[in-house]
């Protein structure tokens, strides 16, 4: 069985980054995929303040991304780089945390000045952490979509919902091509 864990790197909740977790695993809905996700803001501050690598939540975080085939992280954009609370669960994750794995990042910001954060902020911390295959991401800028009750995804631009698809599809096609459990 495929298993597929989503990190959402968002310190508000309810947040777009949230919303967008959801949608993904919802659009998953179909497949036999073990679907699970993680929420960096919901792990222990003290771990992650204190860098505690063997705390309880962080370690329960570290197995289900050691669990998983494919990785979906999402992340609002913060003074043009990926959230604190996300870095310092990515800082906290075993060296080689995510070999194997095949990942799929978003980012959503204010505007699209900061559209190249994935490639120069986020992809060179997966491939440190050993990301098999960084699919390419997807920006949205925060008009491009909104949340009901922080759970259902509305996009606001057409444009914005293809791009986040083809990214969903092309995911899934890469698991199945590269026959990962």
């Amino acid at each position: 069985m495929t298993t597929l864990v989503m990190i959402a790197g968002s310190p508000s909740a309810p947040s777009r980054t949230t919303a967008l977790m959801d949608y993904a695993a919802r659009y998953y809905g179909d497949t036999n995929w073990q679907i699970s996700a993680i929420h960096a803001r919901d792990l222990d501050p003290a771990e992650l303040l204190h860098g505690q690598f063997n705390g309880a939540t962080v370690q329960a975080a570290a197995a289900q991304i050691a669990a998983a085939a494919g990785v979906i992280i999402g992340t609002p954009v913060y003074k043009a780089a990926y959230t604190g609370v996300l870095k310092c669960l990515l800082d906290l994750l075993p060296s080689g945390a995510l070999a194997g794995k095949i990942v799929l990042p978003f980012a959503l910001g204010g505007s699209a000045h900061h559209a190249l954060m994935i490639d120069y902020a986020l992809k060179p911390v997966l491939a440190a952490l050993g990301a098999e295959i960084i699919l390419p991401g997807v920006y949205l800028i925060d008009q491009q979509i909104g949340h009901q009750n922080g759970r259902e995804l509305r996009f606001t631009a057409p444009e914005a919902e293809m791009k986040v698809n083809q990214a969903l599809d092309m995911l899934a096609n890469t698991l199945r091509l590269t026959n990962m459990p």
